[in-house]
């Protein structure tokens, strides 16, 4: 019988390797004053490198979790079963301090150090960033209402992971999680209806419907109700003091694209219990500052993902062969790879820039470009995410269709990071009120774009079309996509420009400003060095 199995042409695993092992994180790293921690990262990175560890990510995504209402006597429990090596994921994130604890470390660069952990760690499962991301941003919210602050935030740093439900103060460690849209309203928080009734001894009750829940197994969580006052934010332990279950009732489970690892759920509040965080009518300013902190591991996490994709396919290509050459030596699969890769790097770099101005709360000037800096990078880095993983995954052929090759997981985790924290329109949108409430923001936009002013003559005139855009109000509602896309690119591109490799750089400015690209992706000019860019993402 002839031998029809004699395997053949085929792709090593992708594992064994320093996740951390990243030019443009590394560089990002250093600039942000926080090269104290790269001894940590690359030691993260060599563990999420690991097949054991990888293997984590890809089992507790095909055993999603599981809801359990009620126990076998018919108490109701609300309680939500994980596989166990969720668990793992969960103690190795709380261990490295990739939740509260930057806000009681007082070391220079702590946050841009959390960020570039967020990053590696992110790239073995992207679900259970959910959940560390939603506690680390909780703390500066919770600091609106200090007695809160002093009794929950040492916990929600604490380096230990404690999972199951028990009065918080019980606890070794705590996670937060946020609960503000419904379904009637969804990204428009002000059409909430769920009510919060003040108590005597200074509580509320809260009755009303949420539609999204992440992650219901948290310790607590921050939510916003209709006050006497107005809509308001507070803080819901799913424990009493008294150790009683507050009534947090989980309706169901989200069954969703992606995430699968995740638990998220609609929930009801059948007179739970909570304590007012800030001051009433003042709700979506107190949880303001929670949500610009998750859209900045929203963009962490798309840049985190292209990372892994552009890597994956420069793997796959560097041992692959097709028509007597590996692919990443033919002309076209090169275009297409270096595209990933100047893509990533971007993202990578924008990301890390504006985790640094998170370590400078005290900078006026720092505050100003983060909010604007922010809002526009969110969107388009976000944005940019699912094409980029579909590229990657086509570079693979059908056997990136194929699960196995842990490609889909990729693709359909891809547009959640869009989605979360407020969708395209809203980021955008945002933008825009950020531009229109705090003019000191478009100042110190500018000023960090034009540190490069002279590094790239493509770079400096698109500068210049920004400005001009933003002297034309007339109908800049429905050109904000456009303009916050051209903001967001201008700010890459000064920084690529600064700090990033010097092929990077001019293949970002010649692609993306000077009109010599496609709208694919590996539509890059002739003159561009894919061999260089695309060393960036080869391993080993």
């Amino acid at each position: 019988m002839p031998a029809t199995h004699e395997v053949t042409n085929q792709v090593p695993p992708l594992a064994g390797h320093d996740v951390a092992d990243d030019p443009a994180l590394l560089a990002g790293l250093e600039r942000a004053g926080a090269g104290w921690a790269a001894g940590e990262l690359h030691e993260l990175g060599r563990l999420a490198g690991t097949e054991e560890v990888q293997e984590w990510g890809r089992l507790v995504n095909e055993n999603e979790p599981v809801l359990r209402t009620h126990d076998r006597y018919g108490h109701r429990i609300d309680e939500v079963e994980f596989h166990p090596h969720w668990h793992d994921l969960m103690k190795v994130a709380t261990a490295q301090g990739l939740h509260g604890t930057p806000w009681q470390d007082p070391r220079e660069g702590v946050h841009a150090a959390r960020a570039a952990k967020f990053y590696v760690w992110g790239q073995v499962e992207a679900g259970h960033s959910c959940p560390i991301s939603m506690t680390y941003a909780a703390i500066p919210a919770l600091r609106a209402t200090p007695e809160l602050a002093a009794r929950y935030e040492p916990l929600l740093a604490a380096t230990e992971y404690d999972f199951g439900l028990r009065e918080p103060g019980t606890k070794r460690g705590l996670l937060a999680g946020m609960s503000m849209t419904e379904k009637q309203g969804g990204s428009d928080v002000r059409a909430n209806t769920t009510t919060a009734t003040p108590v005597a001894d200074g509580s509320y009750t809260l009755v009303g419907h949420k539609w999204f829940t992440s992650a219901p197994m948290c310790d607590m969580f921050l939510t916003l109700a209709q006050a006497p006052g107005g809509l308001s934010c507070f803080l819901l332990p799913r424990v009493l003091p008294d150790g009683s279950r507050n009534p947090i009732r989980l309706q169901r489970l989200k069954d969703k694209l992606g995430n699968r690892s995740n638990a998220s759920s609609e929930i009801e509040y059948d007179n739970a219990v909570g304590w007012l965080v800030g001051e009433e009518g003042r709700g979506v300013r107190t949880i303001i500052e929670m949500v610009n902190n998750t859209r900045l591991d929203c963009t962490l996490g798309s840049a985190s993902g292209m990372r892994l994709g552009a890597v994956r396919a420069v793997h796959h290509a560097t041992h692959r062969h097709a028509f007597g050459k590996a692919l990443v030596d033919q002309p076209l699969m090169a275009n297409v790879l270096a595209d990933l890769v100047i893509e990533s790097e971007a993202a990578t770099t924008v990301a890390m820039r504006l985790a640094a101005a998170g370590d400078r709360r005290d900078d006026a000037q720092e505050q100003a470009f983060r909010r604007l800096g922010l809002a526009v990078s969110k969107y388009w880095v976000c944005k940019r995410a699912p094409a980029h993983a579909a590229e990657a995954l086509e570079c693979f052929g059908g056997n990136g269709y194929v699960e196995e090759s842990g490609m889909p997981r990729l693709y359909r985790e891809a547009p959640l990071s869009s989605i979360w924290e407020g969708s395209g329109n809203v980021a955008a949108l945002d933008a825009l009120r950020a531009m229109g409430k705090q003019p000191e923001s478009v100042a110190a936009f500018f000023a960090e774009v034009e540190r490069a002013a002279g590094g790239d003559a493509r770079l400096d005139d698109a500068v210049d079309r920004v400005r001009k855009e933003l002297t034309d109000l007339e109908g800049i509602e429905y050109r904000a996509r456009r303009l916050v896309e051209a903001m967001a690119l201008v700010l890459q591109g000064s920084l690529l420009v600064r700090h990033g490799h010097p092929a990077v750089a001019d293949a970002f400015c010649a692609s993306r400003f000077g009109g010599d690209w496609g709208i694919a992706f590996g539509t890059l000019p002739a003159g561009v060095d894919t061999g260089a860019i695309i060393e960036r993402a080869a391993i080993g």
